[in-house]
């Protein structure tokens, strides 16, 4: 099996090659819609993160009163759009927290873009939380759109679907759901953000892994 590197998560467009893209489907984010991936949130003050406990080495279990009491951290979670790229700061995170999520074109293309409409996101890379569950809850009215798979480390880009929120509700997403935070429609967006204080991130690059990127409409259908 090809060893997998750590990814930089905040490339610099020129770095990465143009590629093709997989369009995946928007649907409206519902309590139904959302079953197995997460949860719409009204309140975020009431919502539960899933804490995931420490995994046994070998035969002998983990004492049941321990392995979860790692807690959860909190901050507010910055989104902007530069141009055609999509920048993001979380602040409830002391590791690398400054993040490229993607473009709105083709990574080589972006210097023309400036001031084009955006209509979808090209996203590089996706990650999932093996310790716990992540709450994202806008800060200023706004849609949104978060790009989701289901658990499973043999994920594709086909299996990821890209739920639309409106801004009135927040998304809390289960441990081990493939994400990569969110993406707002507006030029800038905040969001209130809790999630595991461990933070195990396990990554898939889609242009090194599958040579496309994940593209995810950002106009409602």
């Amino acid at each position: 099996m090809t060893q997998l590197l750590a990814p930089n998560l905040a490339p610099e467009a020129k770095d990465k090659p143009s590629l093709p893209w997989h369009e995946i489907p928007l649907v409206e984010a519902t309590a139904e819609s959302l079953h197995g991936f997460g949860t719409l949130v009204t309140d975020p003050q009431t919502c539960e993160i899933e804490i995931v406990r420490w995994p046994a080495q070998g035969w002998r279990p983990v004492d049941p009163d321990t392995g979860d009491q790692g807690g959860t951290t909190e901050g507010v979670f910055d989104f902007q759009w530069d141009g055609a790229t999509l920048r993001a700061h979380n602040a409830s995170v002391v590791a690398q927290n400054t993040y490229v999520l993607g473009w709105s074109c083709d990574p080589q293309s972006v210097a023309q873009a400036a001031g084009q409409p955006r209509e979808r996101a090209l996203m590089w890379h996706a990650n999932y939380h093996p310790d716990g569950g992540q709450l994202f809850f806008p800060q200023e009215p706004g849609a949104f759109v978060a790009p989701l798979a289901l658990p499973g480390d043999d994920v594709k880009p086909d299996d990821f679907v890209a739920f639309w929120f409106s801004g009135e509700c927040g998304l809390y997403i289960h441990p081990g759901v493939w994400h990569d935070a969110v993406i707002p429609v507006r030029d800038r967006q905040r969001f209130y953000g809790r999630q595991g204080k461990v933070h195990a991130r396990v990554s898939v690059d889609f242009g090194a892994e599958f040579g496309r990127y994940l593209a995810a409409p950002l106009i409602r259908p």
